[in-house]
């Protein structure tokens, strides 16, 4: 888990708790997120170590370095503010 001094001087981090079939649980600055596949396809074939390698970008984003994936915290809790405008090609 990844930790940062926010604004307030209190800790904030990041942590991907789980990947399942459908999805992935991450944890951001004490707040669980499931991001499924159908919204964030960016993790579907991913590798589990590049998943669950992430960190805080300032206050208000998320890095998936390896995935080359940046994203708002806000797309978490609202994801229809957020349409995929880059489509992913996954080859089976």
């Amino acid at each position: 888990m990844k930790q940062n001094l926010n604004a307030n001087g209190t800790n904030s981090s990041v942590k991907v708790h789980a990947i399942v079939a459908d999805g992935i649980s991450v944890e951001v600055g004490g707040q669980t997120f499931f991001l499924p596949h159908s919204t964030f396809p960016w993790f579907r074939r991913a590798k589990i170590e590049d998943v669950f390698n992430v960190e805080l970008v300032g206050e208000v984003g998320v890095r998936w370095d390896a995935l080359d994936v940046d994203l708002a915290i806000d797309s978490f809790i609202h994801p229809e503010k957020y349409p995929l405008v880059a489509k992913v090609a996954l080859r089976e």
